[in-house]
Order: C-alpha cells, then sequence, then structure tokens
C-alpha cells in the first residue's frame, strides 16, 4: 500500500513568544501536517502545555518527537498523551523512544534513576499499553517509536502506528533494508527524520557535532538536498523504493521546503 505523503515541523520554542507563534502560523498555513515537540528538559517549555497551544491556535496535528522513556513514570505519560488526545479532539500523535545517546548523563543530573536500555524499552511498553487503557474502546491515540536495535524495531511493529529508524549514521541500503522487514510484518507508517539539510543541521533533531561532508559520503537518509525541487525529487524516490511516506524537517528550513510541501502533501 502506497500511502499519501504528509510531513512533520519539529518547532521547539526556543525565541519569543510572538515569534514562535507566527512560526506555527506558517507552518499551518505551508500545508504541514504536524507539529512536533522534543523532549528535552530545561531547554524549552514542557512539550504538553506547549503543544496544547499550538492545538488551539491551528488546525495543525501536534505530537512529541519524541518522549524519552525515563523521563516520567509511564503512567504520567500516558495521562499527558491520552489527555492531548482528546484536547486536541484527536490531533495529538505520541512519539516515544528509550532517549538521546547520553541520556544516563541526564538522568542523573535530575535525580532519576539511570536505567538500562532494556529497561527503558520496558518503560515504552508499558507507556502505550497504559495509553491504550486510558483511550478505551472509543479512542486511538497514534503512537510514534523511533528505534535503533532489533528489540526496539520488534516493540515499534508490535504497538506502533509510525516508526522511524534512528540511524542517521547507518547507509542507505541498510536502513532500507530494515524498513522493508518491517513493513513486511505489518503495514506500519514509515517516518524519516532528516536533520540535515544541504549542510546545515537542525537544532534538536541531531548532535550538534554532526558531520554532514560525512553523512553525505554514505549516502545517509539523514540528509536531503537543500534545493526544494531536489529534495521532492528525493523524497518521491525514498517513497517508491523504500516505503517512506511522512517526512519531518526542522523548523529553519520550513518556509523554504514550503513548495516541496505544496506540491507532494497528500499525495
Amino acid at each position: 500500500m502506497t500511502r499519501p505523503f504528509r510531513f512533520g515541523v519539529v518547532a521547539p520554542l526556543t525565541t519569543d513568544l510572538p515569534t514562535w507563534l507566527a512560526r506555527v502560523r506558517r507552518i499551518a498555513d505551508s500545508g504541514y501536517s504536524t507539529l512536533l515537540m522534543p523532549d528535552v528538559p530545561q531547554w524549552q517549555p514542557a512539550p504538553g502545555p506547549t503543544l496544547a497551544t499550538a492545538a488551539a491556535l491551528t488546525d495543525l496535528r501536534v505530537g512529541t518527537w519524541v518522549y524519552a522513556s525515563p523521563l516520567r513514570p509511564a503512567w504520567m505519560t500516558a495521562w499527558e498523551a491520552h489527555s492531548l488526545s482528546v484536547l486536541t479532539d484527536g490531533r495529538f500523535e505520541m512519539g516515544i523512544a528509550t532517549g538521546r545517546p547520553g541520556i544516563e548523563d541526564e538522568l542523573r543530573r535530575l535525580g532519576l534513576p539511570a536505567v538500562p536500555p532494556s529497561e527503558r524499552l520496558a518503560q515504552v511498553r508499558e507507556t502505550v499499553t497504559a495509553l491504550r487503557d486510558l483511550d478505551g474502546p472509543d479512542r486511538h491515540t497514534p503512537v510514534a517509536m523511533a528505534v535503533s536495535g532489533p528489540k526496539a524495531r520488534a516493540l515499534a511493529v508490535d504497538v506502533a502506528d509510525t516508526v522511524t529508524f534512528a540511524l542517521h549514521d547507518v547507509p542507505r541500503a541498510e536502513v532500507a533494508r530494515l524498513a522493508r522487514d518491517s513493513r513486511a510484518v505489518r503495514d506500519l507508517e514509515l517516518a524519516l527524520h532528516v536533520p540535515v539539510v544541504g549542510d546545515t543541521v537542525a537544532p534538536f533533531m541531531a548532535h550538534p557535532a554532526t558531520d554532514p561532508a560525512a553523512l553525505h559520503a554514505m549516502d545517509s537518509l539523514a540528509v536531503l538536498p537543500d534545493d526544494p525541487a531536489a529534495a521532492a525529487e528525493e523524497i518521491q524516490r525514498r517513497r517508491e523504493e523504500i516505503g517512506f511516506s511522512y517526512f519531518v524537517f526542522g523548523a529553519d528550513v520550513a518556509d523554504a521546503f514550503a513548495p516541496v510541501v505544496a506540491e507532494l502533501a497528500g499525495h
């Protein structure tokens, strides 16, 4: 099954509020599907109230990209996600994963237990299970999972609606194989997190030390050309050859890629 294209923007609130609100309106007016917030304590306002503000301002879908499972008890994350789904009338998508590389140091700074990856993955399952219980039979909050290892991929196939592969430094052919293997089990939506456009690394979407030249050299799927026409052609190629239909960019390229979204969204 070929899914229609949709596009999301990771747009943390890092400016004054009026500037951010104006950006949110432009993103909505440009035809993007989803406004997304990272989960980075103390760098920005918390995802929940920020996303609720964006959803009240526009008709955008909103989502976390992504909750880090060890930062909160599973029931608390599920409760917030369910609440956002209710308050946005079904326009919320819960993105979740086990946390960025180095999250153990962040957990210690926050006074939280630095649990191993296996426990963090169990927290993801527990969170999704609690969310489904809160949603009940009449609501289904979409779940997106960012995955890398085989256990996380297996969990995503079991419980998620959307999967994105946190494998920026892995060559295209290997990510393509993993994507096809996942969709062979179940018809998941495949999302592509694109932190590098041209030679620019989007804030909050990759480590600041990310080397765009190295990613270009290995033909990484984490990169798109900065020319909108070339980007549109490559996006279509990635859906045709691999199955990616949901593309997520940083806010700094949202205006420049508006023509891409106008051409492809919904098709």
